[in-house]
């Protein structure tokens, strides 16, 4: 299966983008995502973004970050508590 890519621009994590991810999480089961430079382009707004992804998303995904992307994935069962 593969990955989706979707960008992360200067409007930030908004409600829609949230709804788009969780509509692509139907046909996928990992995507990456690019922090574009206008979006905050340093390393503590990155994993602020992949925090607030995961809380939003719930127990069911994990993430990891590369560089100036964060690669998000859907497990069956949760894996966080």
């Amino acid at each position: 299966m593969v990955a989706r890519e979707m960008q992360l621009g200067k409007q930030g994590l908004t409600e829609n983008f949230v709804d788009t991810l969780k509509n692509h999480f139907k046909n996928s089961q990992s995507i990456r995502l690019s922090v574009l430079k206008n979006a905050g382009h340093d390393k503590e707004q990155v994993k602020r973004y992949s925090e607030e992804l995961l809380e939003k998303l719930g127990k069911n995904y994990t993430a990891k970050i590369i560089g100036f992307k964060i690669i998000l994935k859907k497990w069956r069962r949760a894996m966080r508590e």
